[in-house]
């Protein structure tokens, strides 16, 4: 058996800083207190933990700079996940993820919105009667349920009315880190903690609920089912100074530097092949707010004054990841403590790729291309209260590296999740790397499976689509998924993924179809499409059979007829 992590690496808030290359300390994570102490219980708690705009290479387990010692000790103690597809986006991915279907199948193949009772079902923006959610399975079955963080699934029906037990977080796409005003506790009648403005962050909040509803499973003698949905490293850019002011001297070597170390860094992990070229600096492709697709520019033309600026941003989303990664530390430590752990199935992930939105420098005050270099003192209290930035697309080309494109896209650097399974012993190859496709549908199946539960043909009454998720739990003991097409759509960019072949196309890009051989193009740096006709041809008819059984409307028409948008994007190059 595999010695604990030393308790230190799971220190509460904002600790010192610890250095995430070291991948040999004696193992941490196994030990769940002596005999005596343990909470004897049969079907495993499960932790399904979701970060959010979190880019492929940003934990330093895949590749990157950020300081994430407990991903990283995750990662060495258990599987490392490089193919596991996303929907491109916070809503559509969570529904996946928490029904195991599709999400055009549930409702929400869009964005969630109100009054859109006249929309095609698909699009409708709020969670219909044919799907039941991991909680609502997990808590027939005994389960205590609970939710903390992000919810983002409409606010037509909350995560109370969706199977938890308990949540604490907010509803919509994005908040404050700072403002504990902002955030909600369901149902309302249950106890809160009271925080002062000065003592809040939404990391730190979000984290000590989970370790409350933990708590509270033992007190009951439940198994339990945690649902943590960080808001990090989503916009608003927001984080204690001093762990700002620590990242600064890195991020000063600017986006082009950042990302040729990383490239380095995947190689030497066995994320990338030598064979294979990352993709390069990128461009901001078109959008309702670019006229035309551009390139980054390189770092080095840009001012000095600029520079800083930038890489406070940058900054910034590195310390929301350290923070991130120390609060999932503190939850470990709590379950270790509570004799849970022992018996606890965690899953990593992250809703999609990082976000580019909508301009090579980012934005400031709201989302858009409002954007002013920062400097003197405006530059030292950025993600200070009060604050609203984000990092842009030199950056996002940064996080997913060595990837093309990102959040939206069906490229790889949009759906592409760094995903962890740990599930202590039962891994059979601790450290080791699965390349198999897979899909946030699997999450539930792979829930289900290990609670050693069936899914449902019915709840309450209510006839249930069949799962379209299988479980991911046979990669733990390093056996092969079965074969299947796996599929993404969100604002008009699809995929088809069917073995080592995708095919793809983006909105930006006039929606032609590309073709790539991803076991040896992973990064979709060779388009066969001219050369493979005929297999374009199959997996496209995959892609629109799947398409039309699941209400996926071509996305100008549907904008055209229900939005009242004039798609202008799809005349742009």
């Amino acid at each position: 058996r595999r010695r604990p992590l030393p308790p230190h690496l799971f220190h509460h808030r904002h600790a010192p800083a610890m250095n995430p290359r070291i991948l040999f300390l004696p193992a941490v994570l196994t030990a769940a207190g002596t005999a005596s102490a343990r909470h004897i219980q049969t079907p495993p708690n499960i932790v399904v933990i979701l970060a959010d705009d979190l880019g492929f290479s940003d934990p330093g387990c895949f590749g990157g700079e950020i300081e994430t010692p407990v991903l990283d000790r995750l990662a060495a103690e258990g599987l490392r996940l490089t193919q596991l597809y996303n929907s491109g986006r916070s809503c559509p991915s969570r529904a996946c993820l928490l029904t195991g279907l599709y999400p055009h199948r549930v409702g929400i193949g869009e964005m969630v919105r109100e009054h859109r009772e006249a929309w095609p079902e698909a699009y409708r923006g709020y969670r219909q009667d044919n799907n039941l959610t991991i909680a609502e399975a997990l808590r027939a079955a005994g389960y205590h349920t609970a939710m903390a963080g992000k919810w983002h699934m409409g606010k037509a029906y909350t995560p109370v009315d969706c199977g938890f037990d308990d949540f604490y977080g907010f509803l919509n796409g994005a908040m404050t880190y700072w403002n504990p005003e902002r955030y909600v506790r369901l149902p309302k009648t249950a106890p809160q903690r009271d925080y002062a403005r000065d003592e809040f962050y939404a990391t730190d909040a979000i984290t000590d609920y989970a370790i409350d509803f933990a708590a509270q499973a033992r007190e009951r003698n439940k198994p339990l089912f945690l649902h943590v949905a960080y808001n990090a490293p989503h916009f608003p850019l927001q984080a204690p100074r001093e762990r700002i002011d620590h990242y600064m001297a890195v991020y000063l070597k600017g986006w082009d530097a950042i990302r040729e170390e990383r490239e380095v860094r995947l190689r030497q992990l066995g994320l990338l092949s030598d064979e294979e070229r990352a993709a390069g600096r990128g461009e901001v492709p078109a959008s309702q707010f670019i006229d035309r697709t551009r390139p980054i520019p390189a770092w080095d033309t840009l001012s000095e004054e600029q520079q800083h600026d930038l890489a406070r941003r940058m900054a910034i989303y590195a310390a929301m990841v350290d923070i991130m990664d120390r609060n999932i530390g503190r939850l470990i430590e709590a379950l270790r403590d509570n004799g849970q752990l022992e018996n606890t199935l965690i899953l990593f992930l992250s809703d999609n790729g990082a976000c580019a939105e909508w301009h090579e420098f980012g934005f400031d005050g709201r989302s858009g291309t409002n954007y002013h270099i920062h400097t003197a003192d405006e530059l030292a209290g950025m993600g200070q209260p009060g604050t609203y930035h984000h990092y842009g697309t030199g950056w996002a080309n940064v996080c997913c590296t060595p990837f093309r494109l990102y959040k939206h896209f069906a490229h790889e650097g949009g759906i592409s999740s760094p995903s962890i399974l740990w599930w202590g012993d039962r891994v059979k190859h601790p450290g080791g790397i699965d390349h198999q496709p897979c899909h946030l549908i699997d999450i539930m199946a792979t829930c289900l499976d290990a609670a050693v539960i069936a899914y449902p043909e019915q709840y309450e009454q209510r006839r249930l689509a069949p799962t379209e998720g299988i479980s991911l739990l046979p990669l733990a003991q390093r056996r092969s998924l079965p074969d299947r097409p796996i599929f993404a759509e969100h604002e008009g960019n699809r995929m088809v993924r069917l073995g080592r072949w995708k095919l793809v196309a983006s909105y930006y890009n006039g929606q032609q179809w590309e073709l790539y051989d991803i076991a040896h193009d992973r990064t979709e740096q060779h388009n066969l499409s001219a050369r493979h006709p005929r297999r374009v041809n199959r997996m496209a008819q995959l892609y629109f059979r799947w398409a039309d059984a699941n209400g996926v409307l071509p996305y100008p028409q549907l904008m055209n007829e229900y939005g009242g948008l004039e798609m202008k994007i799809y005349n742009k190059r």
